[in-house]
């Protein structure tokens, strides 16, 4: 497997800030992995993403894509590794649910093209093996919050990246989407992409497996296998709460388990 991602030791802090938000942080994005950045609110899992993606610059250190830095790459060259995931997936605009998919093919059709037929055929081919066939013709404003993220998975497969990134993708789905959407990410990771996701979860990266980047309040970030990282001490101290890991015999995995009682 190889490395696509080659974060280097970043430090990153917002304008007006004395904060460091990153400190230091360095960790590798592989060919066929999974891996999830873990946190508590505010510990900078979306600001690692974005710097991670290109979109925001930390004030030291390197983020090589595929060997070659970053910064020196035109978004039309990134976008045809990574593919990105938002958190909220809202549109001004009632495109069919086969329209906005079809756009995920601009990086890869030049300024004054139009989208082939082998495009459009691609599309429907991903529809299908997503399950959502069904939605084609749907607004995409007007279908649920699961339908819109299947569908924005849909938009960044059809862009042929190496990379899937997704900021929360359970956040404000039901219990079913949520696990759903999870098997979608283990799916993708078995087809030999690399899938990079933040969760407030444990558990979601105990279900996962494959690497984790925790990080903490003060910016720093510690990273390897979910089997090696996720411990007790480490979710007790990151999140200040009493967690008990268990294996589950019936599940297959270890499970997270509070162990405090709500009053």
């Amino acid at each position: 497997m190889g490395t696509i991602i080659d974060i280097r030791s970043i430090s990153f802090s917002y304008p007006q800030s004395k904060r460091l938000v990153l400190d230091d942080c360095s960790l590798q994005i592989m060919a066929g992995e999974i891996t999830s950045f873990l946190g508590p609110n505010g510990a900078g899992k979306s600001t690692l993403l974005n710097c991670a993606c290109g979109l925001l610059r930390p004030q030291s250190g390197d983020i090589y894509l595929n060997e070659k830095s970053i910064w020196t790459m035109k978004q039309a060259e990134i976008a045809k590794v990574i593919g990105y995931v938002q958190q909220y997936q809202n549109s001004s605009f009632a495109h069919s649910v086969f329209d906005y998919v079809l756009m995920g093919r601009a990086s890869n059709i030049s300024l004054f093209q139009k989208p082939s037929e082998a495009d459009r055929e691609l599309v429907y081919e991903v529809l299908e093996k997503m399950g959502i066939t069904y939605l084609a013709d749907c607004a995409i404003t007007e279908i649920s919050g699961g339908e819109r993220q299947q569908a924005a998975i849909a938009r960044a497969i059809v862009q042929h990246p190496q990379v899937i990134f997704f900021d929360e993708p359970t956040s404000h789905l039901d219990y079913g989407n949520q696990i759903s959407i999870l098997q979608i990410i283990h799916q993708l990771k078995e087809q030999g992409y690399a899938v990079v996701m933040t969760t407030h979860n444990p558990d979601h990266c105990l279900m996962l497996g494959g690497n984790v980047a925790v990080l903490d309040r003060k910016g720093h970030l510690c990273y390897g296998q979910v089997s090696e990282i996720i411990t007790e001490e480490r979710l007790r101290s990151i999140y200040n709460t009493d967690i008990t890991i268990r294996f589950f015999a019936e599940a297959g995995r270890p499970i997270c388990i509070p162990t405090k009682r709500v009053k």
